[in-house]
């Protein structure tokens, strides 16, 4: 069992053998193409390849507690061959998500509000920080249903590779560290009575609302969207490997 501190109360137990645990859960998750190149986000080890992505979701309930998350996503390819993502800014609305995440893999996440609500047709997830300082939102209408194995496969392979760098600060010079962590996300579907997978497509937007200094989730520019979809599921996370340490 991994524990985070306190020792005698810890803010989060994993089991290391299962991962974290997600159930009843529902998302967005938007991919497009980059108007930019943004190799300088990345770190030593993995490539660029010219994509982007959104994801909001909410996680009905989970090991680390019930919360919200917004990603940023740069698509990539690692020095083996496999492709995933790598994540350059991370909100989240729990704390023992933000901390199992960022003392385990390595996500920067920080403490942000997120919604996710349908109102009428639509779908919308936003992420604000502070409360009323808009940075983004997502909009889908998800009128048709997503058969297209191919292209959900594109998107959220079975595992989802994922890559963030963990560090920890030196102290007058020791103790320091920086690695390069690739982890996973085993997204399982909900089915319906029919046997079909409950994910939904259709029109969507990304718009960066307010653009902030502190929070540059803005910098994953829009060029052409696609895929935009809407899905229930449950997951598993859980961390694979330390591929590498890094100088800053």
């Amino acid at each position: 069992m991994i524990k985070g501190t306190p020792f005698d109360a810890p803010l989060y137990e994993i089991d290391e053998e299962r991962g974290i645990e997600y159930r009843n859960c529902k998302a967005v998750t938007v991919l497009f193409t980059l108007k930019r190149d943004l190799s300088e986000l990345l770190p030593e080890g993995l490539k660029s390849l010219g994509n982007g992505a959104v994801w909001i979701s909410h996680y009905g309930f989970s090991t680390l507690g019930e919360y919200k998350e917004f990603i940023s996503l740069i698509q990539v390819e690692d020095e083996v061959g496999d492709r995933g993502y790598y994540i350059p800014y991370i909100y989240v609305t729990n704390d023992a998500a933000l901390a199992a995440g960022r003392e385990l893999a390595g996500a920067p996440k920080k403490l942000a509000k997120i919604e996710l609500i349908q109102e009428l047709d639509v779908i919308q997830g936003i992420l604000e920080r502070p409360a009323g300082k808009r940075l983004a939102t997502v909009t889908i209408k998800p009128n048709t249903r997503a058969l297209g194995a191919e292209l959900i496969d594109f998107v959220m392979p079975k595992p989802t590779h994922l890559y963030s760098i963990r560090h920890l600060p030196p102290i007058k010079g020791k103790g320091g560290v920086t690695q390069l962590i690739k982890w996973y996300a085993e997204i399982d579907f909900h089915v319906d009575p029919r046997g079909e997978r409950v994910i939904f497509t259709g029109p969507a937007s990304i718009t960066y609302d307010s653009p902030s200094i502190i929070d540059p989730v803005h910098k994953l520019e829009v060029d052409a969207i696609l895929a935009a979809l809407y899905f229930e599921f449950d997951m598993k996370l859980g961390v694979i490997d330390i591929l590498r340490e890094l100088k800053i």
